[in-house]
């Protein structure tokens, strides 16, 4: 009972004000899988006095790149349903060549360009250099990238033949608190090694 009143809440909210609906269902779900990825860091350390505490700014960080792209993948969500129709009118039966063709335009052109996206806006919110950012683009992007070609296309077959398109994005941000998890655990590590990368270099100068 209480997840159809969410459901329909949600489809309200959607139906009045959808951008918004996605912007905040995408940050909070962002900022869920951060989270999850910090607490993770901790259960896994050996070093039980390197431990970190939660990490409240780079939480907010997750939340407000969620915030800002969710809109957005909506708006993509929207075309990829216009331009690839699974089902014409008067027919019973999904094109799986159309539901190919949303899976690969989805993971050619939206996946790399949302890594752009996710390794800039990290590297700006956390104030680090021009030269740090290209080195995080070197380092992260192609491992990141390949990383999402070996999960999300079977994802995004299930949410393109299934979900209604008020719910693909919350079925997106949901299978994306993983995601998440994983892209979280990558640019904690590329912090850690620019910090100790400066650190070094303050001593030797």
């Amino acid at each position: 009972m209480a997840s159809l009143t969410i459901a329909r809440a949600y489809q309200y909210f959607f139906d009045t004000h959808p951008n918004r609906t996605l912007a905040l269902t995408g940050g909070v779900l962002n900022a869920v899988g951060d989270i999850v990825a910090q607490v993770s860091q901790n259960v896994v350390s050996e070093d039980h006095e390197h431990r970190r505490g939660w990490d409240a700014g780079r939480t907010l960080r997750f939340f407000c790149f969620g915030l800002g792209l969710s809109p957005l993948l909506g708006r993509w969500n929207v075309f990829l349903e216009r331009k690839f129709p699974l089902c014409k009118r008067r027919c019973h039966r999904t094109s799986f060549k159309a539901l190919s063709k949303r899976v690969a335009a989805d993971q050619l052109i939206m996946a790399p360009f949302g890594l752009v996206l996710f390794v800039g806006c990290m590297g700006v919110m956390e104030f680090r250099s021009i030269a740090q950012i290209r080195e995080r683009y070197a380092d992260m992007y192609t491992t990141a990238l390949l990383t999402n070609w070996k999960v999300w296309p079977i994802a995004q077959l299930i949410n393109f033949r299934y979900m209604p398109l008020p719910y693909r994005i919350p079925f997106q941000s949901t299978c994306g608190v993983f995601w998440t998890l994983y892209l979280s655990l990558l640019n904690a590590r590329e912090d850690e090694r620019q910090e100790r990368k400066i650190a070094m270099e303050q001593r030797i100068h």
